[in-house]
């Protein structure tokens, strides 16, 4: 199971990449998170890797070498494009979590002279990398299972009722666009849509000049389950690779006016920003902990919600910061601002929970689609994973180190997304960043 910690993370395991041993980086031996990248070797395909200290190890070059001697023979290079997708459908789920046992081999600094030499031919700088989107991604469904924000944001539309009466029994999500989903570094531009200024007159159409980020945790499938067979909650991290940082960009003054009776539509497909990075659930292990603990007074889940596995190891402990860093702070060379740091420990739903419900009536989850926590928010005001509510709808606004204030995002501003994992004990984790620039509408 996912839950179980053994070996591989062992916090004295070193690699003889030396900057993978510094203590502040994100991707010590102990995580080795899969990307995907397009090598000046190659430019018919981009190549499979793992991510070790300020360097990317090319599995796709490795295997093609025999640095791992016949360990993956049944993976034919000549049959397309090597991504974690295809590894998962044709050579089977459990192949991607022993290519990532044996890129640990080889990069540890236990390894022997000639297998370390075979494989430091194929490691490559990440600083400046042209990175792709590690998955095939066919479908993206977006939660909204933090308890803290769905609270504020009711409370800013619905103050004497800001939960919906589903709200603690099911994890209320949305179909999202898979189409439209972009690697972090891609410019966003602002949208244009429908909205309306007060409570009476015709909408207008033009630039959404509410423009918000969403700090999201994303995961992927990596095994699918048929059409009309549900997915238990026994089974659901089976089915469950890895995790990402997601930035949902939002219009609200867009979603305000639409998202009656039906949810988000325009205000949130015009782009969806990831990290390239995709840290594994072995990987996470250490870092396991209970699920929400819900009030007195709150319905437990329902049975096919809940079993003790994940009552007592569901949730993660994943620290998730947001910066802002707009266009007068880069010309006068300021440092990033950070606008709130929130963990995924706060998420009314555990990720097992919300991919078991999204299965529960028979829907066919493939390998690659992507599903998001919606924004993680925490209790207090610096906890909020969002604008929308940071601002509070835009009534009190931010103060910036430039002297600028932000009630929403303007041309310029860059959004800067980290997410780690800490536990003593156990050596430091993250997964990277995922950044996007606002940029004019046409």
């Amino acid at each position: 199971m996912t839950y179980e910690i053994n070996e591989t993370h062992d916090p004295n395991l070193k690699s003889w990449v030396e900057s993978a041993n510094d203590p502040n980086s994100d991707f010590p031996i102990q995580n080795l998170p899969f990307c995907m990248f397009w090598s000046d070797d190659d430019e018919d395909q981009p190549h499979l890797a793992v991510a070790i200290g300020d360097k990317l190890f090319d599995l796709y070059g490795a295997i093609g070498a025999g640095v791992f001697g016949e360990r993956f023979e049944d993976i034919d290079l000549e049959d397309g494009v090597l991504d974690p997708t295809f590894i998962a459908n044709f050579v089977g789920p459990t192949a991607l979590s022993e290519l990532r046992i044996a890129a640990m081999d080889a990069l540890s600094d236990s390894a022997d002279q000639r297998l370390q030499n075979a494989a430091a031919e194929h490691l490559v700088p990440a600083s400046g990398a042209d990175l792709e989107i590690p998955f095939t991604i066919g479908d993206y469904t977006d939660f909204y299972c933090s308890i803290y924000h769905a609270t504020n944001v009711g409370s800013m539309f619905r103050p004497d009722n800001p939960l919906m009466p589903n709200y603690k029994y099911i994890p209320v999500g949305y179909h999202g666009r898979a189409s439209s989903i972009v690697l972090s570094g891609t410019d966003i531009k602002r949208p244009h849509g429908q909205s309306r200024s007060g409570s009476e007159g015709p909408p207008a159409f033009g630039p959404s000049k509410n423009l918000d980020y969403e700090m999201e945790l994303g995961f992927f499938v990596g095994k699918g389950n048929d059409l009309s067979t549900p997915i238990g909650i026994g089974d659901a991290e089976k089915h469950i690779f890895g995790v990402c940082l997601v930035n949902d960009w939002s219009a609200r003054d867009v979603q305000g006016w639409e998202y009656q009776p039906l949810g988000p539509f325009l205000a949130k497909n015009f782009a969806t920003s990831i990290s390239p990075f995709v840290v594994t659930m072995e990987a996470l292990a250490p870092f396991r902990t209970a699920a929400f603990e819900r009030d007195t007074g709150d319905p437990q889940p329902l049975e096919y919600l809940s079993d003790e596995q994940n009552r007592k190891f569901g949730g993660l402990d994943i620290n998730l910061e947001v910066y802002i860093q707009t266009e007068k702070m880069r010309s006068e060379n300021i440092e990033p601002f950070r606008l709130s740091r929130s963990n995924t420990k706060d998420l009314y739903w555990t990720i097992g929970q919300m991919l078991t419900h999204h299965a529960s009536n028979g829907c066919n989850l493939q390998v690659g689609d992507l599903l998001a926590t919606g924004t993680v928010s925490g209790k207090e005001k610096d906890e909020r994973g969002c604008l929308l509510e940071l601002t509070w709808r835009g009534k009190d606004p931010i103060d910036l180190p430039s002297g600028e204030q932000r009630r929403f995002l303007e041309d310029g501003d860059e959004i800067i997304m980290k997410g780690f994992c800490e536990r003593e004990g156990f050596r430091r984790i993250g997964l990277g960043e995922c950044r996007g620039r606002i940029i004019p509408a046409n």
